[in-house]
């Protein structure tokens, strides 16, 4: 009896042991997967065939659960470039996006349903950092991709746009990618391709996530290409800011306009693209031609894009704007932080993902949007006739970086002057 007794005994802990070992597994899958919904982005590459001025774009919103972003300007191993980074990476380890001084630019959205594999090697922020300092075309970056395959942890959708007119898509995992480009009118026959966080080569499907966004976007896109304004200003002022679920049928900013501090109209971001956790915008305008690579702009917007605005920066500039980077923070980061708070006033539990649409509509009588859009429509009249003297004449470093430094100083002062009773929190 005492022998049957301790083989029950050793089979009931064997039996234990196979049931903890998969309920870890599945807890770590589990707790994966959760990571992976709170690192959503939306992203596209356009062709010039598509866009009014014929030169390509690149966007990114990038969601994260890192809010607090900021600009720097990193040397390279060929080539040197500015980034979008996390504010507390101090040695810049990992990229979110970036453009180079050869016109080269990337971004990323994180598309777990790539690969299953674990590896080691360079995840997706390292792998960006490797692309900027070494690639200068995206012949070049599908070359380091072959050169790299299997020696890789990436799990992305990588977009790429040089300063040949190009734009593509790399959907990537570990050991393989798959080529989409924008130019290609089989592959993009409008002339533009959207990734969320999902990949069409995934092998298995409907996993990931990000399909409402998807179906968001591509439906903004289609109209403005149909009507021929498919370009940075309708990215930066209308698809980055878009608030609309159609799954719910909400479109918040054609609701009654009628205003009741009382009971104020609230909308849940989280499957919208102007997402609670949108950390920041991305937005390249590109060229067709090497010879004016110095023009290629990068966008960008630090903070959710209904708190703050788009400002053009330029990786032949080489330097990071003061409102834009900082040894902790960036000052632009920190104003955007403040207007979110007021705009997502209450912060308990899964409140936190809920908007103030009463307050974004009816702040100080015309409202946050139309404050932002009058100081950023400023700043694209100012830009457009700036890149207008350079493409004549292609100007000095200290020109392009004397531009970026006055007109964010003025962006951050506009903004604190038009949203006096918004305060920075120390």
């Amino acid at each position: 009896m005492n022998c049957a007794k301790i083989k029950l005994e050793e089979d009931t802990m064997k039996n234990r042991s196979f049931v903890y070992k998969y309920l870890f597994a599945f807890i770590s899958c589990f707790l994966y997967l959760g990571q992976l919904t709170i690192l959503p982005c939306t992203v596209a590459v356009v062709s010039g065939k598509a866009t009014p001025d014929g030169r390509p774009l690149m966007w990114k919103n990038r969601d994260t659960s890192v809010l607090n972003n900021k600009i720097v300007f990193l040397k390279g191993e060929k080539y040197n470039f500015i980034a979008l980074i996390n504010a507390e990476d101090k040695n810049a380890i990992n990229v979110w996006a970036g453009i180079n001084t050869e016109g080269f630019a990337i971004m990323n959205s994180a598309s777990g349903d790539l690969s299953s594999e674990e590896r080691s090697g360079m995840g997706n922020g390292r792998f960006m950092k490797l692309a900027l300092e070494v690639c200068a075309t995206a012949s070049d970056f599908e070359n380091l991709l072959k050169s790299t395959n299997g020696e890789r942890s990436t799990a992305a959708n990588f977009g790429i746009l040089d300063a040949e007119g190009n734009a593509c898509i790399f959907e990537t995992g570990s050991s393989s990618f798959r080529k989409y480009d924008a130019n290609d009118p089989e592959v993009a026959p409008q002339g533009y391709i959207i990734r969320t966080n999902y990949a069409f080569t995934a092998p298995e499907k409907g996993m990931g996530g990000g399909y409402i966004r998807f179906d968001r976007a591509l439906r903004l896109f289609q109209k403005a290409s149909a009507e021929r304004r498919l370009d940075y200003k309708f990215i930066l002022q209308k698809a980055a800011r878009d608030l609309v679920n159609e799954k719910l049928h909400s479109f918040p900013l054609t609701q009654p306009k009628d205003h009741n501090p009382s009971s104020p109209l609230y909308i849940n971001t989280n499957d919208t693209i102007n997402r609670n956790s949108t950390a920041s915008v991305a937005l390249f305008h590109g060229v067709a031609e090497r010879k004016k690579s110095h023009l290629a702009t990068m966008w960008v917007i630090l903070g959710q894009p209904v708190c703050s605005v788009a400002i053009p920066l330029w990786a032949t500039a080489e330097y990071a704007p003061e409102v834009l980077t900082g040894p902790k923070a960036a000052p632009l980061n920190d104003f955007s932080r403040a207007l979110v708070s007021y705009l997502y006033p209450d912060q308990r539990g899964h409140m936190s993902q809920y908007l103030n649409v009463s307050r974004l509509i009816h702040y100080g009588g015309d409202g946050v949007l139309s404050r932002l859009h009058k100081i950023e429509n400023q700043v694209f009249t100012k830009t457009e006739a700036a890149l207008k003297e350079w493409e004549k004449e292609k100007p000095a470093q200290k020109v392009i970086a004397d531009f970026e430094e006055k007109i964010s100083e003025w962006v951050f002062k506009s903004l604190k002057n038009s949203f006096l009773d918004i305060q920075i929190k120390e």
